[in-house]
């Protein structure tokens, strides 16, 4: 776990866009972040078609999801708006 990453518990399904959202904290900042379904998918190992089991994947790989977002930080690979896109 990466402790100058957290995630928050403020996830939310967004079926039209076929990606989770939810926030980053990172020194203080609220950095608004997004994963697509495919790719929690290949993450989880799962085909997800719910978003009951959509939540639980993530869950389930929250650790490495956090890591990415580090990662992303480190490089500042920030949309123009500011968000994270895995």
């Amino acid at each position: 776990m990466n402790q100058d990453i957290i995630v928050g518990d403020d996830l939310y399904w967004q079926p039209e866009l076929q990606r989770i959202a939810f926030t980053a904290h990172w020194q203080g900042r609220q950095i608004p972040c997004f994963i697509a379904l495919h790719r929690l998918e290949h993450m989880s190992g799962q085909s997800l078609s719910d978003e009951a089991n959509i939540i639980l994947a993530f869950e389930s790989v929250r650790f490495d999801i956090e890591e990415l977002v580090s990662l992303q930080v480190e490089e500042e690979v920030f949309a123009p708006d500011g968000s994270l896109y895995l």
